[in-house]
């Protein structure tokens, strides 16, 4: 039986990190789609596609075939085939994503293959409008958030680790312009789906909110089954 679980929410909530719990703690497969449009830059870049050219780039992605597997707990990209972990992280294929990424039919391509992947596994996925757009029949839609300032402290700490210099108040109004613009953009803005849950985690540490989510998950299958 395949079951899916889409994680939405405003930037710096902590959809990733609670995402990739949920998943491991399911035994679900957990899709990063940030790595799938890597995947599809690297396969732009290796077929000499022209990046100032937004119809050469939507014609030659159709071809791609992108899918994501775990070998020994280890999250593994596949191009036609190929384990290209090892190539995503470069300078070049992080700019030819932040191209290609905005194409309509890149992102079409990339539509396609995650409900793919959600149709033939059990998948954790998390973004903006997962629950709204990706996978509008996920059997649970969780909308993860937290206040402006609480994830602001979040980042602010994240900072601080590394040691880089930083203004709480600075980071707060970046994240709050953010959340602007995220949910007036014209395409798939973020917003709750009706039928998901709000999980506010303001106040919860990170296993809490995996807990939390983990509880609505096996509420809502033992409703279906």
């Amino acid at each position: 039986m395949v079951h899916n679980i889409a994680i939405d929410g405003p930037a710096g909530a902590g959809k990733s990190t609670v995402a990739k719990k949920v998943a491991k703690e399911l035994s679900f497969v957990y899709v990063d789609t940030g790595a799938m449009y890597r995947a599809m830059a690297l396969y732009l870049l290796r077929k000499g596609v022209n990046r100032e050219d937004p119809d050469e780039i939507g014609e030659a992605c159709q071809n791609a075939e992108i899918s994501i597997e775990y070998q020994n707990g280890e999250q593994i990209v596949l191009l036609d085939g190929e384990n290209v972990n090892a190539h995503l992280r470069t300078e070049e294929v992080s700019a030819m994503a932040s191209v290609s990424s905005a194409v309509p039919r890149v992102r079409e391509k990339l539509l396609d293959l995650q409900r793919k992947l959600a149709r033939n596994m059990s998948v954790v996925m998390d973004g903006r409008d997962i629950g709204t757009t990706i996978l509008p029949d996920a059997d649970v839609k969780i909308y993860l958030t937290a206040s402006s300032l609480t994830r602001a402290r979040r980042r602010y700490l994240e900072y601080q680790e590394k040691g880089e210099p930083c203004d709480l108040a600075e980071i707060q109004k970046t994240i709050e312009e953010r959340d602007q613009r995220d949910m007036t953009r014209e395409i798939s803005p973020l917003c709750q789906a009706e039928d998901a849950v709000l999980v506010d985690s303001s106040e919860l540490t990170i296993d809490e909110t995996v807990e939390k989510i983990l509880s609505v998950y096996h509420s809502k299958v033992s409703e279906k089954e």
